[in-house]
């Protein structure tokens, strides 16, 4: 009876695990449009066998739950490519709202609003036209009628670009309320999952950490590291940790220079959210690189035609007989004693473009007739319509700057022994942008250190599928700061992240036997990565092979002796010393092919008073002036026509960037659905199976049960079927 009775056990077992594989057939049918939902399979575990006469009998299975088809690798895939895309969604929908501030040259003789191209045109042609005739009033007045319209439509780009800036600044601090609700979904998730993880809800939790990492992923730049007991932990690109088992670290922001930085614990992280990917990077990178870009090309573009039609209209005589006071240094009895300036006189580059304006209202103070000569002359009018065609004259790749710090020995904010940084954002002589950053250290009694080091950003120049190269200048170094990541495939078949490995301050790029070459070399085998080439070429350094690359090169150039001092304060907290600006601070090494970069520190204004003193608002650093130009030399509706092109070469590398990527989201995201989906085809042969299952353990269960059956009417006669 001992062999009939674990008969029946087993076929119970076999009943209840059938009818548990069902229930989860039934769930999967009904999760079919589930969005997030994962198909679940169902799992047995042997029974232990029991032994009669010394021979082993099996007892049958018990379903133990159900089983996620889950790939972590696959969905870790999806979730960085998802990053990389939305960022480049969001930064192409910014693009395309900077783009449409500048539509193309209509050619009409007749400027529309915004049409800065025909507007610059228009208004030399202008000149042009009063050469026939300099007396015509109508004349004169069509050159201050097309000036104030191509001043207007500058300066109301510049002020959209600015509102735009300030509102891609809102969206970007709106991020992180999102940002917090989800790491904090996920490390409660973490702790339910960790507690559930022998229950069937372990999978229903783990779909909905899914949907929650999608969405993070989406917004920020993250990476994900699984822990034990299905544990997830989650990292900005960078290291910093959001989130580490059952605790989330927020995300907070503060203003500084004006926009809004953003902070996991004390560190500042912005900089690696540009690059890091996200809504949040495609908000930044356009906030922080395409928006001051195009500014700053239109700053250039507003400096160059101010100061070069003012100087030339200074220098004739109007039709008043009044001459211009910026041609002859002896200037003759009954000249003009304020200057014949058409526009606003610009004093620096920056901010000339919102500022541009027509201020001359007089027509008959525009200066067609050259200097001393009768009003009936055109020579300058003539001179004027030429200006056209002569490249524009900006200032050399030279920046002042003055610096505001909470430095004084009178009331210290910052403590002695205690240093603090800033960063200021000067110009090369290509017009690239560089970060200046200055340190001061307290060392009590009035006394500080400074020193400035100037970082070089490289960007890849080369970049397509599984590669990208950068192009180091003359002298340059690798910085520490460095912000860069590999992802490769290794031998086993999933993929891995490398960091870029650690290296000390002015390493050289190398080979394959030394400096930063090798370092990154030994870190992707030490990573298990292969199929990942790094090499220097001619200062050329390319990595190929790779499925992902993010971040940024540095070079660190070495600076001058004269970027590290002392300031000395006296018990009043004013500067003693030194006792004038400091002059000719050098930067070599800079972006290939710039000329080393030449700075004056203003520490002292024109009264002489010192530009650092003792303030009790945040310590901050600000430019005065970023005089490096990219329109240097080309005339100025060719400098138009290349400050336009250049913006519609970056939307259309984004938005290449962007098509590509999405179709790789949906290309990973049809395996997962493939894997992990809801197949009723499939669902619908597994419940053939299971049914099968369950009826023949039913028929067994019957046949045993006409034998007990027969056994305990032992005698009488009983019919088996």
């Amino acid at each position: 009876m001992g062999t009939i009775n674990a008969a029946f056990g087993a076929i119970a077992s076999a009943l209840d695990a059938d009818q548990s594989a069902l229930s989860i057939v039934a769930n999967n049918v009904a999760n079919a449009n589930t969005t997030g939902y994962t198909r679940e399979i169902p799992n047995w575990r042997e029974n232990p066998p029991v032994e009669v006469n010394g021979v082993l009998y099996g007892t049958g299975v018990t379903g133990t739950g159900p089983t996620s088809v889950r790939d972590n690798v696959l969905e870790e895939r999806l979730s960085q490519q998802q990053q990389v895309a939305s960022a480049s969604g969001t930064r192409l929908s910014a693009l395309d709202t900077l783009q449409a501030l500048f539509p193309p040259d209509s050619g009409s003789s007749s400027s529309t609003a915004g049409d800065i191209g025909s507007d610059i045109t228009n208004f030399f042609d202008s000149f042009s036209s009063l050469e026939a005739n300099p007396a015509d009033n109508a004349l004169r007045q069509q050159v201050l009628s097309s000036g104030s319209l191509l001043a207007s439509d500058i300066s109301n780009a510049a002020a959209s670009m600015t509102t735009q800036r300030s509102s891609l600044d809102q969206e970007a601090s709106g991020i992180t309320g999102q940002v917090n609700a989800l790491t904090s979904a996920i490390a409660q998730l973490n702790q339910e999952i960790e507690s559930a993880t022998s229950t069937p809800d372990a999978g229903t939790l783990q779909d909905q950490r899914e949907q929650d990492i999608s969405q993070l992923s989406q917004l920020i730049g993250v990476n994900q590291v699984t822990t034990e007991n299905s544990g997830l932990s989650i990292t900005t690109t960078a290291g910093q940790v959001l989130v580490l088992g059952g605790k989330a670290t927020p995300l907070t922001t503060g203003i500084q220079n004006g926009v809004t930085h953003f902070f996991v614990g004390a560190t500042d992280v912005t900089s690696q959210f540009t690059s890091g990917g996200g809504q949040i990077g495609g908000y930044l990178a356009a906030r922080d690189q395409d928006i001051p870009d195009a500014l700053s090309a239109l700053d250039q573009l507003a400096y160059g035609i101010s100061t070069a039609v003012n100087a030339q209209n200074n220098s004739g005589t109007d039709l008043k007989g009044i001459e211009g006071t910026g041609t002859n240094s002896a200037h003759v009895a009954g000249a003009g004693t304020s200057p014949l300036y058409l526009f606003n006189e610009p004093m620096q580059v920056a901010g000339s473009a919102l500022s541009m304006r027509v201020t001359m209202a007089d027509p008959s103070q525009i200066a067609a007739a050259g200097y001393g000569n009768g009003t009936g002359d055109d020579s300058n009018a003539i001179a004027m319509a030429n200006l056209a065609n002569q490249p524009l004259t900006l200032p050399v790749a030279t920046t002042s700057f003055s610096l505001v710090q909470n430095l004084s020995s009178a009331t210290p904010i910052i403590p002695p022994g205690n240093t603090v940084t800033g960063t200021v954002n000067l110009y090369d002589s290509l017009g690239n942008t560089h970060a200046l950053t200055v340190t001061y250290s307290n060392l009590g009694a009035g006394q500080w250190n400074y020193s400035m080091v100037l970082a070089d950003r490289l960007t890849a120049n080369t970049s397509f599928a599984n590669q990208v190269s950068y192009t180091f200048g003359a002298g340059e170094t690798v910085d520490p700061g460095t912000n860069f990541t590999i992802t490769g495939a290794t031998a086993s078949g999933g993929t891995a992240t490398v960091s870029v490995a650690g290296l000390t301050a002015g390493e050289a790029i190398g080979d394959a036997s030394t400096g930063y070459v090798k370092a990154l070399d030994d870190a992707l085998a030490t990573a298990g990565v292969t199929g990942v080439t790094v090499t220097n070429s001619g200062g050329v350094l390319t990595i190929a092979g790779a499925t992902a690359t993010g971040g940024s090169l540095i070079a660190n150039p070495t600076a001058s002796a004269s970027a590290n001092g002392t300031l000395q304060f006296n018990p009043s907290g004013n500067l003693t010393t030194p006792s004038t600006d400091v002059a000719d601070i050098t930067f070599s090494g800079l972006s290939a092919g710039a000329a080393t970069l030449n700075l004056d520190w203003q520490l002292y204004g024109v009264g002489g008073a010192s530009n650092i003193t003792q303030t009790a608002a945040i310590s901050a650093q600000r430019g005065e002036s970023q005089n490096g130009s990219v329109l240097q030399g080309q005339i100025p509706i060719d400098a138009y026509a290349s400050f336009v092109s250049q913006l519609g070469s970056t939307v259309s590398e984004t938005q290449t960037e962007n098509t590509a990527q999405t179709a790789s989201v949906s290309q990973l995201q049809t395996q997962v659905n493939t894997l992990s989906g809801v197949n009723l085809n499939d669902e619908a042969a597994s419940l053939q199976q299971f049914e099968r299952s369950y009826q023949a353990a039913s028929e067994v269960f019957t046949i045993l049960n006409t034998v007990i059956a027969s056994a305990l009417n032992l005698g009488v006669q009983t019919a088996v079927s």
